[in-house]
């Protein structure tokens, strides 16, 4: 259901408030544990949302919200550890 709130106003939006915090602080968590430089912050936000896509939560039943919104179960198996040294094979 799409509900309207007044502009800048953030307690309105508690759930999506929320999720905000809780990517923010993936990402931060994710930068520090490869002590990263901040340069690096977009990508790591972009990765937190992609895995928190893939992660299943009690308020849809213990699905993924991927999985609620397309029907199907997502693969895990192409993560790999963010900031891990990596090498393009051509």
């Amino acid at each position: 259901e799409r509900q309207l709130t007044a502009t800048y106003s953030p307690q309105q939006n508690g759930v999506s408030e929320r999720r905000n915090r809780s990517l923010v602080e993936m990402a931060r968590a994710m930068i520090k544990a490869k002590d990263l430089p901040l340069k690096f912050w977009a990508e790591a936000v972009h990765t937190a949302a992609y895995i928190q896509n893939r992660i299943p939560t009690r308020a849809l039943e213990n699905k993924t919200p991927l999985e609620a919104w397309n029907g199907t179960k997502p693969s895990l198996n192409h993560l790999k550890v963010f900031g891990c040294v990596c090498y393009v094979h051509i």
